[in-house]
Order: C-alpha cells, then sequence, then structure tokens
C-alpha cells in the first residue's frame, strides 16, 4: 500500500485500527520492516509519513453511535541544514574546536531525535458539533485545489477564507467582492472556534 500511494496512484485510500495517529505511524513502521522492505526505521517511518497526508478516525461510542472524532492532518518535517562554517573564522585552536563541537552536537542530535513529522487535527467532534481547530498546510491546500474543477475551486477559496483568513497566491478566481465578503464572514463567524497547537511526534 506504502509503496503504490508512492508512485502509482493519485491517492490512496485505506483502513487501519490505531487508536492514536502516532499509533497508526508506528505500525505501519513495523509493518514494513518486518515485510523484509526496510531494515532501518527512521528510513521505513519517513516513507510512511510522506503518504499519510490525513487520518480520519471514526469511532463508536457505547450506545452504538459511529462519527468522525477527528480528522488529522500528516505535515512532514523537512530536514534542513543547520550546520555553520563559522570555525573559518576563529583565530585559534580553542575557539574552532568550539566550533566544531557545536556542529557535532546538532548532528548527534539529529541522529538520536530525528523528528520526522508533525500532525495536527484539522476538524473535531466536540459537544455534538464538528468544529475546526486548525487550517491545513498550504501545500495541501494547493494539492487539492489542483484536482478541483473552476466552481469547485471558487467555493474552496471561499471556505478557506471564511475559515481560516487564508487567500492562495497564484489564483485569480475569486473575486475581489467575494473575498471581501468573505474577509467579513471570517472576522464575525469564527469566534469560538477552539485552536490547537500543532502536535510534535511522539518518537
Amino acid at each position: 500500500m506504502i509503496q503504490s500511494a508512492q508512485v502509482a496512484s493519485k491517492f490512496t485510500l485505506f483502513t487501519h485500527h490505531a487508536k492514536t495517529f502516532p499509533d497508526l505511524v508506528t505500525a505501519l513502521r513495523n509493518s514494513m520492516l518486518r515485510a523484509g522492505v526496510f531494515r532501518n526505521e527512521k528510513t521505513a517511518e519517513e516513507q510512511v509519513v510522506q503518504v499519510l497526508n490525513f487520518d480520519i478516525h471514526l469511532v463508536k461510542d457505547f450506545r452504538g453511535r459511529r462519527y468522525i472524532e477527528r480528522i488529522t492532518e500528516c505535515i512532514p518535517v523537512e530536514d534542513k541544514n543547520e550546520y555553520t562554517f563559522d570555525h573559518r573564522n576563529e583565530k585559534t585552536i580553542e575557539g574552532k574546536l568550539d566550533k566544531f563541537m557545536d556542529n557535532a552536537t546538532i548532528y548527534f542530535s539529529k541522529s538520536t531525535n530525528k523528528e520526522l513529522y508533525k500532525y495536527v487535527n484539522i476538524l473535531e467532534y466536540h459537544d455534538g458539533t464538528y468544529v475546526l481547530t486548525n487550517p491545513i498546510s498550504e501545500h495541501n491546500l494547493r494539492e487539492m485545489r489542483n484536482n478541483m474543477d473552476d466552481n469547485d475551486a471558487v467555493e474552496f477559496d471561499k471556505f478557506i477564507l471564511r475559515n481560516w483568513g487564508i487567500k492562495l497566491s497564484g489564483y485569480d478566481n475569486m473575486s475581489d467582492d467575494a473575498a471581501n465578503e468573505n474577509i467579513f464572514e471570517t472576522a464575525t463567524e469564527t469566534k469560538g472556534k477552539r485552536g490547537r497547537k500543532p502536535k510534535n511526534a511522539e518518537q
């Protein structure tokens, strides 16, 4: 499933019974290791988080009601080059060693505590109603919009502007009047919506 989602399909749907998003990533990573596709845990996990765009988590309560409890977006963390070449400006051996140790500390931190992904809840079920809690990342907003026809794209633009105050650059489908109208709606309708900070991956 992971392999086909990477190269052979526009999108992939599958079911799983993990209780939390980190549990889902861990279970899929372990399945890939058991199947022999990968031998390194980090490499296997990287492949998993590149495929998991959204997790739609369904629950069944003790009354027998089934509903969507949350929709979670997976955001892969880019590996940034944070090393410096400041040692070249140092005049003493001690100064050069200090700069070397700084880079070494960064290297070992990346090797041992590498954060591969973050996850945020886009939608949550609270007290009988659905609440938008965090905006979808710009990358996924653009990917979603690029797969819509013109009419759907216009409505999508209005939706993300009204609910999150986001206007994607590079698109001119929405008129200025519509934009102004939705900016007003954003100020009046999003009061009371709950917001939660992105959660770091549990390693």
